[in-house]
């Protein structure tokens, strides 16, 4: 059987950190979630006064990010009424989310993970996942 590469669950916690660290420099307590290249959840941290309803969406903004290999903000656009892909955040089951926050993680040109932010505003939360993403190493 044949092993996609994917993020580690070591690097998931480097970039958890990194995100937490942006987090508290912009005084805003955020979800972070980190998904393998299958979209799977690796890692989460829901820091002290995070929102508890930023969970899924945090996780969500990853598994999106992951399962279109796009930066989550980047399908806000095309999601709008008339657009082509308007309607899209209710596939998948309802997981798709098409506001900032989610971005992949790419190793060699390939995508091995994403990550997603929930908590703030959209500029706060694609700060904390841009923040996070420049922490990982993709040289593995």
């Amino acid at each position: 059987m044949r092993q996609l590469p994917s993020v580690s669950l070591d690097e998931a916690r480097e970039i958890i950190a990194a995100g937490e660290n942006k987090a508290r420099e912009v005084g805003q307590p955020a979800n972070i979630a980190v998904v393998d290249a299958g979209g799977n959840l690796v890692a989460h941290a829901r820091m002290d006064g995070a929102w508890i309803g930023s969970i899924d969406i945090s996780i969500n903004k990853a598994f999106t990010a992951r399962a279109f290999d796009t930066q989550t903000g980047d399908l806000a656009d095309n999601a709008q009424p008339g657009s082509q892909f308007f309607g899209i955040h209710v596939s998948n089951r309802g997981r798709v989310m098409v506001f900032a926050g989610g971005i992949p993680l790419q190793r060699d040109g390939q995508v091995v993970g994403a990550v997603g932010v929930s908590g703030g505003t959209g500029e706060q939360d694609q700060a904390i996942a841009e923040a996070a993403v420049a922490a990982f190493r993709p040289e593995g």
